[in-house]
C-alpha cells in the first residue's frame, strides 16, 4: 500500500492527462453541432446574403473547424471511456446527463451533411460523399440505438418525476429526425431504382419515427413549465431544443420534395411537394411562437442572474434548424417573406454561436469547464455565525 510519505508509481504520471476528460460528458458534442449548422445554414441562404464575397469560402471553413472539433470530442471521449468508467456509466445512469447520448448521432450526421453541402469545395465531390456516407450511417445507427436505449433508462432504471421534464428529454428522439433530414442528400449519389427508393422512404420512416416521439415528449415538458414553474437558471436555454425539431422536420420534408422526383412513382413525388408546404409552413409558424416563449425564459433568467454554461449552445444547433426550414420554404413557397425570415434567424445564429463559442474557449482557458463539481458548503453550526 503507497503511503502519503512515499513517491508515487511512475504510471501515475499520466494521470493528469487522463482527469482532464473526466468530466467532459455528451453535451459537449452540441459545440460541433452548433459550428456545422453555422456552415451548412450559411451556404443555403437566399439572396441578398448569398452574394456576399467570400461568405462561401468562410463557410467552407467554419464546416472545417467542425469536422476538427469532432474528432477531437471523439478522441477526448475515447480516453473518457479509457480512463473513467465509473463516470461514463454514472452518466448513462443519470437522466440529467443520459439524454446527451442524442448529441453524438447529430454531431456525426451534422458534419457528415455539411461535407456533402460545403466540405466538397475544399476535400471534392468524391471524398465529400464518401465521408458523408460514414458519419450518415454512424450517426443514424447512433441515433436509432439513443432513440431507444435512453427512454428505455428512463423508464426501467432512472427515477424520475413528472416536474423533472425538461427540453433534455427531446434530444435522443430527435437525432432520427436529424437523419431524415440529411439523408435525402446521399440519395443522388446512390444508384438509381431500389438503392435511392430505400434510402428516401427510409428517411421518411425516420421522420414518423421522431415525429411522434416528439408528440409524446413535448406535452410533459410544457405542461411542467405551466404547472411547475421556470426552469432553473442553468437549464432555461434548453428551451431552445424544441425549435430543433420543428426546424429540422421542415427541412426534412422539403428535402424530400427536392430530391423525390425520379426516385418515386409521380404521386408520391407531387405528395412531397404538397407536404412540404402544409406541413412546413405550419409548424415555422409554432416555431416562431416558441422562439419568442423562449426568448422571454431567457430574458427573465438572465435578469436573475444566469450565467454561461454549456446549456447555452442550445442557442446554436436549434436556431439553425429553423434557418434551414426557412430556406426550404422558400424554395417551395417562392415567398420573399421566408427568405428574409432565413436571413434574420441567420444572424440570430451567428451570433449565438459567436457568443457561446468565446464563453466556451475562456471556460477552456480557465479550466474551469472541465472541472468537477465544486463540493456543497458545509453550513455552519451556529446561525449567528452567518453574516449574509
Amino acid at each position: 500500500m503507497v503511503t502519503a510519505a512515499q513517491p508515487l508509481p511512475r504510471a501515475t504520471a499520466r494521470l493528469p492527462r487522463a482527469t482532464a476528460v473526466r468530466h467532459l460528458g455528451p453535451n459537449w458534442y452540441a459545440s460541433v453541432m452548433g459550428t456545422a449548422i453555422v456552415a451548412t445554414a450559411g451556404a443555403a441562404l437566399p439572396a441578398p446574403l448569398s452574394g456576399i464575397p467570400g461568405l462561401r469560402t468562410l463557410c467552407v471553413t467554419v464546416w472545417a473547424l467542425s469536422l476538427g472539433l469532432l474528432l477531437v470530442l471523439l478522441c477526448a471521449r475515447a480516453l473518457h471511456w479509457a480512463h473513467h468508467r465509473d463516470q461514463a456509466r454514472a452518466h448513462l445512469l443519470d437522466p440529467a446527463i443520459a439524454p446527451f447520448y442524442g448529441c453524438l448521432a447529430m454531431a456525426l450526421l451534422a458534419v457528415g451533411g455539411g461535407a456533402l453541402t460545403v466540405g466538397r469545395d475544399w476535400i471534392g465531390t468524391d471524398a465529400a460523399v464518401a465521408l458523408d456516407a460514414v458519419l450518415f450511417t454512424a450517426g443514424t445507427v447512433v441515433g436509432l440505438a439513443a432513440a431507444v436505449a435512453v427512454p428505455y433508462l428512463m423508464a426501467v432504471r432512472h427515477r424520475v418525476e413528472p416536474h423533472q421534464a425538461t427540453p433534455v428529454w427531446l434530444l435522443p428522439v430527435v437525432a432520427p429526425m436529424v437523419s431524415a433530414a440529411l439523408g435525402p442528400l446521399l440519395v443522388p449519389h446512390l444508384p438509381p431504382g431500389q438503392a435511392q427508393e430505400t434510402l428516401l422512404l427510409g428517411c421518411f420512416a425516420m421522420f414518423g419515427l421522431s415525429l411522434l416521439a416528439t408528440l409524446l415528449m413535448l406535452p410533459m415538458i410544457f405542461g411542467r413549465l405551466i404547472t411547475g414553474g421556470p426552469l432553473p437558471l442553468a437549464l432555461t436555454p434548453t428551451l431552445f431544443l424544441v425549435l430543433g425539431p420543428l426546424g429540422q422536420s421542415t427541412t426534412a420534408v422539403g428535402n424530400f420534395a427536392d430530391v423525390a422526383p425520379g426516385v418515386v412513382p409521380a404521386a408520391y413525388s407531387d405528395g412531397f411537394g404538397i407536404l412540404a408546404v402544409l406541413y412546413g409552413v405550419p409548424v415555422m409558424g409554432f416555431a416562431l411562437l416558441w422562439f419568442v416563449f423562449a426568448t422571454a425564459h431567457v430574458v427573465r433568467a438572465r435578469r436573475d442572474g444566469m450565467r454561461f454554461s454549456m446549456t447555452w449552445w442550445a442557442f446554436t444547433f436549434p436556431v439553425g434548424t429553423c434557418v434551414t426550414g426557412s430556406e426550404s420554404l422558400a424554395r417551395h413557397t417562392g415567398l420573399v417573406a421566408f427568405e428574409w425570415l432565413a436571413i434574420g434567424l441567420y444572424v440570430v445564429l451567428v451570433v449565438a454561436w459567436g457568443t457561446a463559442a468565446l464563453h466556451t474557449v475562456r471556460g477552456l482557458v480557465s479550466g474551469e469547464l472541465l472541472a468537477g463539481p465544486r463540493p456543497a458548503l458545509v453550513a455552519p453550526r451556529s446561525a449567528t455565525a452567518r453574516t449574509r
